[in-house]
């Protein structure tokens, strides 16, 4: 799984069994700076790049996913003929589910991956569902189900990578889930900017200034946050262009501290608005991703939230940072089994169906 922090590529090793799965081993797998700065770009300027840069990342991120699986299984001495298959998610580059042509693309070819590792590879996992009128994303909510649901205690999955998602499973009811808005984006890049890290640490810079009300609530005119469900997002549409084009509009100027805190929020609130509260039943949140990693982020949530359970999915057995690779090595057993891997209920596709395409070893 390589998400939308395009900050490297998570590799997990799952077994798979009747009574459930569990995680053998893992591996997270840096990407080459000027990989992930193409990508960047690319997705800031998709609609102007030549279809060589799409050719070009599509080849090397075939090879990157390809290595980092060379590199999980020699870590754990797990030999290739073991494994059954690989499931890749592929780098999300453009992602339009709504319009006349709904569209999604993934690159990293898994012809290459397959051909690399002698390992049959599922891929596209979007496409199918967006065939069937629904969104092609959120798919980690099937995944969710399998393992996190209890039939006695509202529980919802936040999974805060570069965009923030939430899986809602309230006991007697179908599960629901979709795209609350940014997750890490924003956050990353704006410190990346300005500090030059990768991201903010615990969320120490932004715990270090105030949150400043008038730009929180420019950023939440975006038309995303007015939109019901199904809906899905994506970097190219929550990206520092736009974060740019509501400060240009902003009547104070500020601190890039208080930039950061504020992004904090952003993230915080538009989860937290988006859950349905049940009555006065408390419920547990369960926060996988980058984000689960962000002390700040999740003094925030817990904050927003009150008499809720706030913790990481590590809580209930699986390490917050392996589940969006492990729920597509599940999709990837669905679709060999022939088993839907949507939810139509969470996607708005018209139908279950069978994820993705298989390409041999």
């Amino acid at each position: 799984m390589s998400g939308t922090s395009m900050d490297g590529i998570d590799a997990v090793l799952l077994a798979i069994e009747n009574a459930g799965c569990h995680i053998v081993a893992t591996h997270s797998h840096a990407l080459d700076d000027e990989i992930a700065d193409s990508l960047r770009n690319l997705v800031v300027a998709s609609r102007e790049a030549p279809l060589e840069h799409f050719a070009q990342l599509d080849v090397a991120m075939g090879h990157a996913f390809a290595a980092a699986v060379h590199s999980l299984l020699e870590s754990c001495n797990c030999p290739h003929g073991d494994v059954r298959a690989i499931g890749s998610h592929g780098q999300t580059v453009l992602h339009g589910p709504d319009g006349r042509y709904p569209y999604t693309l993934q690159v990293g070819d898994p012809n290459i991956i397959a051909a690399e590792t002698g390992i049959q590879t599922v891929a596209d996992f979007r496409r199918r569902d967006l065939a069937l009128g629904g969104q092609g994303a959120p798919l980690a909510p099937a995944f969710h189900r399998s393992v996190f649901r209890s039939e006695d205690e509202y529980r919802v999955v936040l999974n805060v990578g570069g965009i923030a998602n939430v899986t809602l499973m309230q006991p007697g009811s179908e599960v629901r889930g979709f795209d609350t808005g940014p997750g890490n984006t924003l956050m990353d890049g704006w410190i990346r900017r300005h500090l030059d890290r990768p991201y903010d640490k615990n969320g120490e810079w932004a715990s270090s200034a105030r949150v400043d009300r008038e730009l929180l609530h420019n950023l939440l005119l975006h038309d995303f946050f007015k939109a019901l469900p199904p809906k899905s997002t994506g970097v190219e549409e929550f990206h520092l262009a736009w974060l740019d084009s509501v400060l240009d509009a902003n009547p104070e100027t500020l601190e890039p501290a208080c930039v950061q805190s504020t992004l904090c929020e952003l993230t915080a609130r538009t989860v937290t608005d988006s859950i349905p509260r049940i009555g006065n039943q408390p419920g547990r949140l369960l926060v996988c991703g980058g984000g689960a990693r962000n002390a700040e982020l999740m003094r925030r949530l817990a904050a927003n939230l009150d008499s809720w359970t706030v913790g990481p999915t590590d809580d209930l057995g699986i390490d917050c940072e392996w589940v969006e690779a492990a729920a597509f090595a599940w999709l990837a057993h669905r679709t060999l089994e022939g088993l839907p891997g949507n939810l139509p209920e969470v996607t708005g596709a018209r139908s279950e169906t069978v994820l993705g395409a298989i390409f041999p070893r």
